[in-house]
């Protein structure tokens, strides 16, 4: 597992990494980190990662609080939209912990894997995606036809049928 953060607030990514990691050794996982300027950089670090083929999946971690500017928009879709981009263009197994509030208090309680552990919650959601992979590679074909032939509605059955 990598995870990402983001410590543009260093007390909020801090929380949110002791959360990820409380939950990843309650699951028996380990994980790399590392750290990038802001939100923005988080999801072009797990593209660059992913290029490694070292990691199952990516726990994404940061926080923007929203500014005066419109600036507080921009990353909060631009960021999700290229981790939701990963994960159905790529099939990259992440968990979305960027935590995106109106003031400082709301990240702390966000934050705080005593309270809210949404760092936690993103490293869960990132091991269910990666079971959910290991599941399905595992899986055989839910439905395989006892022959070549197919038969759509309205096709005369086979000679050897009727």
């Amino acid at each position: 597992m990598l995870i990402v953060v983001a410590p543009y607030y260093r007390d909020i990514a801090d929380d949110l990494l002791a959360g990820a990691r409380a939950a990843l050794a309650a699951s028996g996982a380990t994980a790399d980190i590392v750290e990038v300027p802001g939100a923005l950089e988080i999801a072009p670090a797990i593209a660059i990662a992913a290029e490694s083929e070292r990691y199952e999946g990516y726990i994404a971690l940061g926080c923007v609080i929203r500014g005066e500017t419109t600036h507080y928009e921009t990353v909060c879709n631009d960021s999700s939209r290229g981790l939701a981009l990963l994960g159905v263009q790529r099939g990259l197994c992440i968990g979305n912990g960027i935590l995106t509030v109106e003031n400082r208090e709301q990240a702390e309680v966000r934050a705080n894997p005593k309270i809210m552990n949404k760092g936690g919650g993103a490293a869960e959601a990132a091991l269910c995606l990666i079971g959910l992979k290991r599941n399905l590679r595992r899986r055989k074909p839910a439905f395989r036809p006892d022959s070549e032939n197919i038969l759509l509605a309205g096709d005369p059955p086979p000679s050897d049928m009727a």
